[in-house]
């Protein structure tokens, strides 16, 4: 991981931690319409987050088991 995105994936991937966050609160704070840093999109593309549908709750974000393996492996 050299380019600016990788670490920025894994600033994402901290930030969410250990416990889900709202879709809202995720995409408010990391998505971007700069095409030259799509975190977002990547992180998405990369298998790194996982998105559960919670009945009367919303949808929420994690960190997958591949992101979780990705942050263990780089911090």
């Amino acid at each position: 991981m050299s380019d600016p995105v990788d670490a920025l994936i894994l600033d994402l991937l901290e930030w969410i931690g250990p416990r889900p966050r709202e879709y809202a609160e995720v995409i408010e704070a990391w998505h971007t319409s700069c095409p030259r840093l799509p975190v977002w999109e990547e992180a998405q593309a990369r298998g790194l987050l996982a998105r559960e549908h919670r009945p009367g709750g919303g949808v929420f974000i994690s960190v997958s088991k591949a992101g979780s393996a990705l942050l263990s492996q780089r911090r």
